[in-house]
């Protein structure tokens, strides 16, 4: 074994999209940077969520628009074909093949580093490398851990014996599954019921909560609901699954592989839920939380304890850590566990690791250059099923334990003009949250086919504060969807 040391201003754990982002920016500021990444340069997102999964849904969704469609319906009425599906899924995943990301590091004079990382003292971290060598590397100024998340699995009874999918598995599965259960009813279950189900499988939801989408508005998880009910899938709620069999020795006969047409070699898994009731499936989806990459990253060599989210404060600094060395950027503070977002923490991070090393004042002001307001005021996010979602902001429930005083107006999205081009039999609903002290848009959900385009203008509003009164003359284009601007402000006003 081979054993060597190198020194750097910056040392990112982590090479997904937040950890490439932190990286590039540390560069920017002038400061060298490595990134250590144990698996793909690229992370979940590119490889095992965010692209496949869109990869997978996109043509559900466009197929749904085209159905409602009228001379269209003989054209898109049909199957999908599987085969091109997850062909296209493969190239939107760089066929999980990293050599473009490497590319891109490359370009930005970031370093990489192949190996599990680990922290074995202050701005110190061991990378045991695939080969079995050690590399040693210092920071200078900051280390910064953006190792995602991974998926937290529940403690049922048999588990560890029906190798369950989680949302690996779900996106980058090579065979659909005749039947799946998927435990759960948050964004990766409903997002993956509604790909499954659209390309041949047999969906059965089984959720804990009375709803869908628990954090969203109401609205939104019954229109996703009835959207799921209508394609064929069946969602049982207050259920729980109590314990898990698979029976290796039968081999299933309900693959619905368009592409071979093989059945399933696994066996069946046989589900008992908590009323005693039980079902059976050849896949089981658990998609019931998430929990933090901070198991084996060597945090208790600097006094934090091991598989905890790291706290940070607005500049991504961990609060637990003296001298301001040790950043958590991502997922792994759990403060929006979304790619997007935690893109944005990297911006704000990385220019404050180089602010700080190059001796320049922060700004720290509300929106300043080096704090991470939109974090507690506008996250944005899209779900992906038919109908879509798309939120940003409060929701009603958050408003009222704020304490603001708040004013909810609603709209039905389908006496927008714009949805009449969606097609036939729109259903859709908007809800604006204004703060009525302030007299600006707090929050803002859209459920309904093609909202998904409207997320970033009321993010926009969110995140600038934009006066009632000023969004009066930001006027719609006609026929769109975003008319259903104009129309919650008419219903404001009264």
């Amino acid at each position: 074994m081979n054993e060597s040391a190198r020194i750097y201003d910056v040392i990112v754990i982590g090479g997904g999209p937040v950890g490439e982002n932190v990286a590039e920016r540390a560069r920017a500021a002038g400061l060298s940077a490595v990134i250590v990444e144990r698996e793909l340069l690229g992370g979940e997102c590119s490889f095992w969520a965010c692209d496949p999964s869109k990869a997978l849904l996109r043509p559900v969704v466009a197929r749904a628009d085209a159905s409602r469609i009228p001379g269209l319906d003989p054209a898109v009425a049909g199957p999908l074909d599987v085969d091109a599906v997850l062909a296209h899924r493969d190239k939107m995943s760089s066929y999980w093949k990293d050599e473009d990301q490497v590319d891109w590091l490359d370009s930005v004079s970031v370093d990489l580093v192949r190996g599990h990382g680990r922290l074995t003292g202050p701005k110190q971290v061991a990378v045991q490398t695939p080969e079995g060598d050690t590399v040693a590397l210092t920071a200078r100024h900051a280390v910064a851990v953006s190792t995602g998340t991974r998926a937290a699995l529940p403690p049922i009874p048999g588990l560890d014996t029906v190798r369950p999918w989680t949302s690996r598995e779900a996106t980058s599965a090579d065979k659909v599954p005749g039947r799946l259960a998927v435990v759960g009813g948050g964004v990766v279950a409903v997002e993956m019921a509604t790909a499954w189900q659209a390309l041949g499988s047999q969906v059965t939801m089984l959720v804990l909560e009375n709803s869908l989408l628990e954090r969203m508005e109401p609205f939104a998880g019954e229109l996703v609901a009835d959207g799921l009910r209508e394609a064929g899938v069946d969602i049982r709620f207050n259920t729980t699954v109590s314990s898990l069999t698979r029976d290796n020795n039968a081999h299933s006969a309900h693959s619905a592989n368009s592409a071979n047409g093989e059945s399933g070699a696994s066996g069946e898994i046989r589900i008992t839920l908590s009323d005693g009731g039980q079902l059976t499936a050849d896949e089981i989806l658990l998609a019931t939380g998430r929990a933090p990459q901070t198991r084996d990253l060597g945090l208790e060599t600097v006094g934090l304890t091991p598989g905890d989210w790291l706290t940070v404060d607005d500049t991504f600094q961990v609060t637990a850590i003296d001298g301001g060395w040790l950043y958590a950027v991502g997922d792994v503070n759990r403060r929006a566990l979304m790619t997007h977002q935690g893109k944005y923490q990297a911006r704000i991070a990385g220019a404050a690791i180089g602010a700080r090393a190059n001796r320049q004042p922060l700004d720290t002001t509300p929106w300043g250059t080096h704090v991470a307001t939109a974090d507690h005021t506008a996250v944005p996010q899209v779900v992906f099923t038919t109908p879509e979602v798309a939120a940003v902001g409060l929701t009603s429930r958050e408003a009222e334990h704020s304490g603001r005083p708040i004013k909810t107006v609603d709209y039905n999205l389908a006496h927008v003009a714009g949805a009449h081009q969606y097609g036939e039999d729109y259903r859709g609903h908007a809800r604006m949250l204004v703060d009525t002290d302030r007299n600006t848009v707090v929050g803002i959900t859209f459920a309904g086919p093609g909202v998904g385009e409207l997320v970033h203008s009321a993010t926009i509003a969110v995140a600038g504060e934009v006066p009632l009164d000023r969004l009066w003359h930001a006027v719609p284009a006609f026929p769109t969807l975003g008319e259903i601007w104009l129309r919650l402000l008419e219903t404001y006003r009264g």
